[in-house]
Order: structure tokens, then sequence, then C-alpha cells
């Protein structure tokens, strides 16, 4: 039986009726949908902490705080107002990017995002960056052996990384690296940003590239060897096109759609995977802080930090979509 010679070739040409709408529209649409879902993200969490975070007021005040103290914080807070003035106070905080302070540290919320930002990005960029492009050859490469001794060497070693604890790593890692070789420090950082990349970053990177590695490979195995099964490889290769014309003019091409699309879900992910290595490597990060907060019910950083991570995702996601059109012209944006 014959298969569909159009579907998913890249010989195909669109059609007329399959030519993108233009790109301005489509980003003034995607950014009108995500109103509503940033809307229901706010209300969201507002009411969470509003019925089920606990009292603010007896939170700050303490175990011994007087019946008086307790309400002089809430005056204070804002919290005596009724629940749609309070509504009003937080949406504002929102637009105008002023969370208040930190209940802990009593630190601006915007300040702890603009100087714990920056050393987060300086671990999480490298990770990412790492993860795909060490990933990407070595999936193809066993994904085109499919089979061989390499092939099941490599799905081996991937299932036993992936059975082993993030925790275990950074345990052995640190103890490897750090005290018995003495290659990396185990802790520490600087102002300077090449310092921090060329010192401090390359230990939790090494061991947070070697967690994803494992489970990235297998994945993008799958993506490969689903594209190696097209009918259209077969006819480029009957055409007689190299196998390194098939592999990167075409097959990585057609997988690049589902490997940006799992780059956009890990990226969240990987924000989150980094609060636990700037707790074991004393990276002053904003996952640190989140985790403090956490430990502190420290409300303002929470609440900063969930509405601006569900922006994040929702714009990582329209990057992503644009992405898709950049990497095969073909697709229709809509």
């Amino acid at each position: 039986m014959r298969g569909n010679p159009c579907a998913r070739s890249p010989y195909t040409r669109a059609s007329h009726e399959d030519v993108s709408l233009p790109m301005a529209a489509y980003l003034i649409r995607r950014l009108w949908q995500m109103v509503p879902t940033l809307i229901g993200v706010v209300l969201l969490v507002f009411f969470l902490f509003k019925y089920f975070g606990g009292d603010p007021a007896e939170i700050l005040g303490g175990l011994n705080a007087t019946p008086e103290q307790i309400a002089a914080i809430r005056q204070t807070l804002g919290l005596d107002q009724s629940v749609w003035v309070q509504l009003g106070i937080y949406l504002k905080s929102i637009v105008t990017f002023d969370w208040g302070k930190s209940w802990a540290t009593n630190e601006a919320v915007s300040n702890l995002f603009a100087t714990r930002l920056p050393a987060t990005l300086t671990v999480m960029i490298p990770i990412l960056l790492l993860d795909v492009l060490l990933a990407l050859p070595i999936a193809m490469w066993v994904a085109y052996r499919r089979g061989s001794l390499a092939d099941r060497t490599i799905m081996v070693i991937t299932t036993v990384a992936l059975s082993i604890s993030f925790l275990v790593y950074i345990i052995v890692g640190q103890y490897l690296f750090g005290f018995l070789l003495g290659w990396f420090p185990v802790q520490g950082w600087s102002d300077s940003v090449w310092t921090n990349l060329g010192t401090y970053v390359p230990l939790p990177v090494l061991l947070a590239v070697m967690v994803g590695l494992a489970p990235q490979t297998r994945l993008y195995r799958t993506f490969f060897l689903d594209e190696l099964g097209h009918d259209y490889v077969r006819t480029a290769r009957a055409k007689g096109l190299t196998e390194n014309t098939v592999l990167f003019k075409h097959v990585l091409r057609n997988a690049m759609i589902p490997i940006l699309t799992n780059v956009g879900l890990a990226l969240p992910g990987i924000f989150v995977g980094s609060f636990l290595i700037e707790v074991f490597f004393s990276i002053p990060g904003l996952g640190r802080e989140v985790l403090l907060a956490v430990n502190r019910s420290d409300y303002p950083v929470i609440q900063a930090v969930t509405v601006y991570l569900a922006v994040i995702t929702m714009l990582i996601n329209l990057i992503v979509d644009l992405c898709f059109k950049l990497v095969d012209p073909r697709v229709v944006l809509k």
C-alpha cells in the first residue's frame, strides 16, 4: 500500500491557502488570548492565598503578638478592607510591578528579583544549551544506528542514569570533583559574571547536564526514529541524496518541531530545578530565595514568583510557536 506522498514530505510545496497570516496579526491574536489565562492565574493565586494561606497578620505578628498588634498589622496591609478592595490593591501591585516588601527581609520584592535573577540565568542558560546541543547529535547518531551495539549501549546507560536521583549526582559530584579531585569549588559566588562562569558554574551545570542528558537523548531518539520511518526518507535516498543530506537537511528539520515543543515544556522545569541547585551550591539566585520564602511564609515573594512564572511560561509557548515557522516554513500559524 502506498502512503500519502504529501504527508510530511519536505518536497511538498505549501498551497496558497496554507500561507500563514502576517506575523504581526498572529502575535496580536496570541497576546490577546494570553489575557484571560493570565487573569485566571491572578485570581486563582489571590483567592488561594486569601482563604487557604492563613492570616498574614498572625504570621507576621508571631505567637506572642497581642490582638492590638495583629489588628494594626491588618490595617497596615489593608486586610481590614473588603475582599474587592484587597483584590484591587493586588491587581495594582501586578500592573505597577510593586509587590511591596518581603516580610522576612524587608527588602523590596522588585529589587529581590532584579538582584537574584541574574544568578539564576547564569546557571539556567548553560544547562539548557548544553542539554539540547549534546542530546541532539547523540540521539541522531543512535537513531541512525538503531539496533546496533552502540544504540543498545547508550540506551542501557541512559536507563541507569534515569534511575539515579539528582541528589545522588549532587552528593557524589561534590565529593568527587570538589573535595577528592579539587577541580571545582563546591560553594561560592562573585559579582563577576566571567568569574562565575569559569569557577562556580561548571560543577552545578555539569551535574545538571548529566541528569538531563539521559531523558532528552531517549526522547529525541524517538523523534528521529519516527522521522526515519517516513516515506520521504526513502524517496530522498532513492533520488541519490547522501546520508548527511537526508539526516541534516530533511530528518533534522522535521524532528525539530517536537524537539522545540519539548524544549518549551522543559524550560519552566529547568527554572524550578535550578532551585535545588542553588540551595546545594549556595548560589544567591531566585530559586534559593523562593525556597526561603516558602519556609518563612513570605507571601509577597511567593505570589510574585507564581504570577511571573505563569507569564514566563506563556511567553515561552509563544516563542516556541514562532520558532516552528522559522524551522519549517510550511507550518501555518493559526
